[in-house]
């Protein structure tokens, strides 16, 4: 697209901003009572056919007044918001919610979810963070049956899975905690890729539980979080875009569908970087009608996980991202003291 002059950028800036805050189509002579501009409606009214144009505005086949389009937004967004702050006084009163919790990894990111909901004025969520590889801690091998045991695999962090498995004979109890010992011993803060090369003279018993344990560890390490925390729904079923029954259904779907959001959510780069995504950028079709802003936070060698905000096209862009960008500096130091770095 040709490079907009600073006039059209101006009113393309004020038109943008002045639909989402009144969800109604802007017209040349409001855009000129609501910003006091100098310039007569005939000329705002010129601008803004160019920008129609161009691609970056449009309007209703009932009203000659103009809503942007997705090129509108991204324009916005990219070139024409800046750097956007929380005021201090709320940036204070979020860190005082922050220590007031727990000091425990989920109820930071729970509130995390709820602060974004409340101070962006959507929905919200935050998933708690996750090594990019997951490593043995220790397992323990409990007997249930003659022939059936169950293995507890413990990750470092905390996590913890559980399977059964069934044994071709019976072991006793001690055997099968001698096992668990040697292989905690040899196996301890490795990866999944490192288990075999740790024992390679492993029994078939042990080599059976490794590859069960590999299996595990390769399960988290393709997730991106094991729980995903969701916030403030209603505020944004409350908006027109979501009035009808069939938009709401799909906004649920796109906070509810796990496979949807796990998707989006891997393509993000960079702790603390935040990323808008607008209508799906041609790759998401569910996700036309809605705008996410969204930021991993955490330690890039260590742990991450990602909050962010969901709501319509029409976001109010300034203050989602500026919460984001504020929330997912704190959560990163909140990881950084829980990890002693």
């Amino acid at each position: 697209m040709a490079e907009l002059t600073p006039r059209r950028k101006a009113i393309l800036g004020l038109t943008v901003r002045a639909y989402i805050e009144t969800a109604q189509p802007v017209g040349s002579k409001a855009l000129v009572e609501r910003y006091g501009l100098k310039y007569s409606p005939a000329t705002i009214r010129n601008e803004l056919a160019a920008l129609e144009e161009m691609g970056y505005l449009t309007h209703p086949h009932t009203s000659a007044g103009r809503v942007p389009t997705e090129e509108g937004y991204r324009y916005f967004v990219e070139h024409l918001l800046g750097e956007v702050e929380l005021p201090p006084e709320e940036q204070l009163m979020i860190q005082h919610q922050f220590h007031q919790v727990r000091q425990e990894l989920d109820q930071w990111v729970r509130l995390a979810a709820a602060v974004l909901a409340r101070t962006a004025r959507g929905a919200a969520l935050a998933t708690l963070p996750k090594a990019p590889k997951s490593r043995f801690e220790h397992l323990e091998l409990i007997s249930l049956h003659d022939t059936v045991v169950l293995l507890i695999l413990v990750l470092a962090g905390g996590l913890v899975k559980q399977r059964m498995l069934r044994l071709d004979g019976p072991i006793s109890q001690e055997r099968l905690n001698r096992i668990a010992n040697e292989l905690n011993e040899r196996l301890h803060g490795a990866t999944s890729e490192e288990l075999l090369d740790r024992m390679p003279l492993a029994t078939e018993l042990s080599r059976q539980l490794i590859m069960l344990a590999r299996d595990i560890m390769r399960r988290v390490d393709g997730r991106v979080s094991d729980y995903i925390y969701r916030e403030g729904l209603l505020h944004i079923l409350e908006e027109p875009e979501f009035a009808e029954q069939e938009s709401a259904r799909r906004i649920v779907q796109i906070l509810e569908e796990r496979p949807l959001l796990e998707s989006i959510l891997a393509h993000l780069r960079g702790v603390n970087t935040v990323q808008v995504i607008i209508g799906g950028e041609g790759r998401w079709e569910a996700l036309k009608d809605v705008s996410l802003v969204l930021a991993r936070y955490g330690l890039e060698n260590a742990a991450t996980g990602v909050l962010g905000v969901v709501g319509p096209i029409r976001m109010p862009y300034a203050r989602a991202i500026s919460a984001v960008r504020y929330v997912s500096t704190l959560m990163s130091d909140l990881v950084r003291e829980w990890y002693g770095c």
